[in-house]
């Protein structure tokens, strides 16, 4: 069975990428003969509707399970109506994380993970949370062109 696995590198040796829509690369693995597909994510720079473009992508390639972090309430409809398990809420090695599933040790979900318009920015660091880039980028004026105004 094809499962898709969103992930931050192209190996199996990479992490889970906590974001779905916005993920950098989608990995389809056959849990049957563990051959792998990798597929970038174009979707993940759209402005809005990168969750649903991704969901439909995934759909499009076959896959009857999603493995991912976070995923949204439209991509989680999506993924309803056409039959396709999401396991949210994990994290780790992808290969980790395809012995998991293999195992039995993970439980799907029918709930979205993230609001609608949800955005994460910034960087993955350690334990899967992402760090928000854009602190301290305020969009203030300066008001003067003399010392000390502004």
């Amino acid at each position: 069975m094809k499962i898709a696995i969103s992930a931050s590198g192209k190996k199996l040796e990479d992490q889970l990428d906590p974001r779905f829509g916005r993920c950098s690369f989608f990995l389809i693995i056959d849990s049957d003969d563990m051959s792998v597909e990798v597929i970038d994510n174009t979707s993940n720079a759209l402005g809005q509707g990168a969750g649903v473009q991704s969901a439909q992508l995934i759909i499009s390639r076959g896959a009857k399970a999603v493995i991912t972090g976070n995923c949204g309430p439209k991509a989680m409809q999506l993924f309803s109506v056409a039959g396709v398990q999401v396991y949210a809420g994990q994290s780790g090695m992808v290969k980790d994380i395809v012995v998991s599933y293999k195992n039995g040790r993970m439980t799907p979900t029918t709930e979205a993970t993230m609001p609608p318009h949800a955005r994460m920015r910034g960087k993955i660091i350690e334990g899967g949370e992402v760090a928000d880039s854009d602190r301290g980028r305020g969009a203030g004026k300066c008001m003067g062109s003399r010392k000390g105004s502004g």
